[in-house]
């Protein structure tokens, strides 16, 4: 071969590594771009959901279809075996927030951080509200809808109780997705269970009360008398001397709570004439079961009932109520603060 001919294959190899070492420069300065730059999220947030059983290409593809990074699968290959975790991803739903990077993606992946959600039992919701609610909550497998309460509680692991009403504690519980109504229920119950136990062996002495579901029956009427903190033991102390003098309870809620679909919002006369097992104007002691759901304070405050001699109570229409211990100063209260005939 020529000189010349040498000469040209030369120049023709540092051609060619400065092509490949340019492809390989701009390929790192590519990939680097790809590991600082935030995924496309929405400024609210979102979620991405990972199937079990995902291979590292699905999770890739998943992320792609979300549009969260036009990155190819390659560079996202390369940044797991980086971080180490590309056998290690784990199914779930995940957080995304504004700013999240491809690696803190993989990272929360790895680390099986998914999303978690809460739902609130709210204190004095019924049966048929938190159904409700259930039903409305995302990202959770209605398995409960087409129970009736005893098929419920079976469930539940509780065949003894074919009332659901009252059974499950107010406060808030994470889910994650995967999660059923039946499982946010079965920890619902078991709490109100450990909170009834806990709280049993140590009422007050001589409560009228025979047992802890006769305690959430109450419990579930001072819930419904009343939100406010000061008045929950003042007004399980009038429910408490009224069961121990036997006489009759006569509390709205439980007789509203007896007429059902009937309630427009107002109760009359009527209603409380008419016979029903939650109607306390006309059946002597508690109601059958309770009425809503009672959260701790409610409960603490039938087992720990106030001391006085109050044995009736009227709205004053601010929230409150003003307490009398005799029937004519009740009757006094009455005119002053639901008919406005006041002295």
């Amino acid at each position: 071969m020529t000189r010349a001919g040498v000469r040209g294959r030369i120049r023709w190899a540092l051609a060619v590594l400065l092509v490949v070492l340019a492809a390989l420069g701009y390929l790192g300065w590519d990939y680097a771009r790809f590991v600082r730059t935030p995924l496309n999220v929405p400024a609210g947030g979102d979620s991405i959901e990972i199937a079990r059983g995902s291979s590292f290409k699905d999770v890739v593809a998943q992320v792609r279809q979300h549009e969260l990074s036009r990155a190819n699968g390659l560079y996202w290959r390369v940044l797991a075996e980086q971080m180490r975790v590309a056998g290690r991803l784990h199914a779930g739903e995940y957080a995304l927030a504004p700013g999240m990077t491809p690696g803190q993606l993989l990272q929360a992946m790895a680390q099986g951080k998914v999303l978690q959600r809460l739902f609130t039992i709210v204190d004095g919701w019924n049966m048929a509200e938190l159904r409700a609610a259930l039903a409305k909550a995302p990202k959770l497998e209605h398995d409960s809808q087409g129970l009736d309460d005893a098929a419920l509680m079976r469930k539940l692991g509780d065949p003894s109780s074919s009332v659901a009403e009252g059974q499950f504690l107010p406060e808030s519980y994470a889910y994650v997705l995967g999660d059923s109504e039946l499982d946010i229920l079965r920890r619902a119950h078991a709490a109100m269970q450990r909170t009834l136990a806990a709280l049993w062996p140590r009422r007050a002495v001589d409560l009228p009360l025979e047992s802890p579901y006769q305690a959430l029956i109450l419990a579930s009427i001072v819930e419904k008398e009343t939100g406010r903190a000061d008045e929950r033991a003042r007004i399980a102390g009038v429910f408490v001397r009224r069961l121990q003098k036997h006489m009759l309870l006569q509390t709205d809620p439980s007789v509203i709570y007896g007429m059902g679909a009937r309630y427009a919002g107002v109760i009359h006369k009527v209603d409380l004439t008419t016979d029903t097992p939650y109607n306390t104007y006309t059946r002597a002691g508690l109601p059958p079961t309770p009425i809503a759901m009672p959260g701790l304070p409610a409960l603490q405050a039938a087992l720990h009932p106030a001391a006085g001699d109050d044995l009736y109570f009227v709205a004053r229409g601010d929230g409150g109520h003003v307490f009398a211990a005799t029937l004519e100063q009740h009757n006094r209260n009455v005119a002053c603060y639901q008919l406005k005939h006041c002295p």
